[in-house]
């Protein structure tokens, strides 16, 4: 949730249960940074505004907040126009994942072909993951949305699988239904061996246990905690969890 989820943020949250927490997301590269801009201008949503120079040391800073106090798993939700600058971020030394983001909608961000626009050439999302695989310092995830019209999601799925990603972070929302769509998490765990973070519509423990069930590896969870708490405990459904995340 960019503009939301910075270290004070989750640090209240992980009591609950979490294994991992993910900042961000952050807009790294001149072009995203100015679309993060014009996003704000609208008034209608929140965003991380860092200058360019400043993105590494702020992110820095920012996981060893967390760390400071936790023994967790940080990752960092990151938009860029090319991989380098996600590559230099995944140097912070105490930065345990890098996640691309190939999710987000708004048009400032499509434009640039940033957000799921990446999605609409898998050529181009390849050679960009590879880039990430090959000389990233920290593991990788990709933040996907499902059901992009025009956008096989589970062919990207395997293209992502394909390339040593550790985490697909899959926000399996079904338009026009308000659930999300447990199908295409058992599909995409039927076809590929990656671990799938399964995102959307997690309110509470049947939610979360209806994920893990339809073949998620893990879950994540964003808008239920908006107010800085969750209103249950993550634990009670460990034993659901298909694989455990190790860094």
């Amino acid at each position: 949730m960019a503009g939301i989820t910075d270290s004070k943020f989750v640090k209240q949250l992980i009591p609950y249960g979490f294994d991992m927490v993910t900042i961000g997301g952050y807009n790294v590269d001149e072009k995203t940074i100015k679309a993060g801009e014009e996003i704000l201008k609208k008034g209608n949503r929140k965003e991380f505004k860092i200058d360019e120079e400043c993105i590494i040391n702020h992110i820095e800073d920012e996981v060893n907040n967390i760390k400071e106090d936790f023994d967790i798993i940080v990752s960092a939700n990151l938009r860029a126009t090319t991989p380098d600058p996600i590559v230099e971020i995944s140097k912070i030394k105490e930065l345990d994942v890098i996640e691309l983001n190939a999710h987000c909608r708004q048009e400032e961000l499509t434009n640039i072909n940033c957000g799921q626009e990446i999605m609409k050439n898998p050529v181009y999302l390849e050679e960009f993951i590879k880039e990430l695989t090959k000389k990233s310092k920290s593991k990788v995830s990709v933040k996907i949305r499902a059901n992009v019209e025009g956008i096989n999601t589970l062919n990207i799925s395997k293209i992502i699988d394909k390339l040593n990603t550790n985490f697909l972070h899959l926000d399996c929302m079904k338009p026009g239904s308000p659930n999300c769509d447990l199908e295409i998490i058992k599909k995409i765990n039927e076809n590929t061996d990656i671990f799938i973070i399964g995102n959307n519509s997690i309110i509470d423990i049947n939610s979360a246990k209806n994920m893990l069930s339809a073949g998620a590896s893990g879950i994540s969870i964003a808008r239920a905690t908006l107010n800085g708490k969750l209103s249950f405990n993550l634990n009670k459904i460990k034993n659901y969890s298909k694989k455990e995340v190790s860094i």
